[in-house]
């Protein structure tokens, strides 16, 4: 891959390439004792930097809407995304380099046996506040009220405080959050599939976009992504197919 001074310019403006990393998706990063960030998109960012022969700066965040934010507004140079039309208007996308479930989570004693039976009048969805979750139930879901919690691993806790019908986000993180509070049980299935992808911001135009793009592809093909997720233990994300 041939990147040309002016195109380095163009990916990292202020000579450091500023990676924003949402850790309320624990699946693809998280905090570790010491405060600092690991995970599969850690692993990519310092991967696209070392490619690029430049200096990376994690840019944390604990919401995906605010690593969406920084990234729209060039306050970071790329970052880890669920594929979102609404986030497509400030991102452009590369394809995705994994696949993560979303499903929903209810009381034991609950009357929802399905997840086709979430969406009718009286039901209150808990969502991670600006998630893929979020964006994708507020176009889909037609007569259930949707409620929104700060961050998407504060989900389970305020579907509880609230009283809430269902809780929706990621199946790994609702799995465990089933196991920490007795009394809870998973939808079977899903009903959603997140296509995480990197992105930058829409402004660098075409000629970044088909560098990072063609990253994630080398990454996938060389098994890159498929050992980080065995490297961190992940379960339930499985490595996107290739880009035709």
């Amino acid at each position: 891959m041939s990147v040309t001074p002016e195109l380095l310019h163009t990916l990292a403006p202020t000579g450091k390439l500023r990676a924003a990393i949402n850790v309320g998706n624990p699946l693809l990063a998280n905090l570790g004792k010491d405060g600092k960030a690991f995970g599969v998109s850690i692993d990519l960012a310092h991967g696209f930097a070392r490619l690029l022969g430049l200096e990376v700066e994690l840019v944390v965040f604990d919401a995906a809407g605010k690593s969406v934010e920084a990234v729209t507004a060039e306050q970071a140079d790329f970052g880890f995304f669920a594929v979102d039309p609404v986030r497509g208007a400030g991102i452009t996308f590369t394809a995705p380099y994994v696949l993560i479930e979303g499903a929903y989570l209810v009381k034991d004693g609950s009357p929802l046996k399905d997840n086709t039976e979430v969406d009718r009048d009286g039901h209150r969805v808990v969502v991670g506040k600006g998630s893929a979750y979020d964006l994708y139930l507020t176009r889909e879901l037609k007569r259930a009220e949707i409620l929104r919690s700060p961050t998407s691993p504060t989900v389970v806790d305020t579907f509880i405080e609230q009283g809430a019908e269902v809780a929706a986000g990621v199946k790994q993180q609702l799995e465990a959050d089933a196991q920490r509070v007795p009394g809870l049980r998973l939808l079977p299935g899903r009903f959603m599939v997140i296509q995480q992808a990197m992105g930058l911001p829409k402004g660098r135009g075409e000629a970044a976009a088909a560098v990072l793009r063609q990253y994630v592809e080398d990454m996938k093909a060389s098994g890159f992504i498929a050992d980080a997720l065995v490297r961190h233990g992940i379960q339930g994300a499985s490595v996107a197919p290739a880009q035709a």
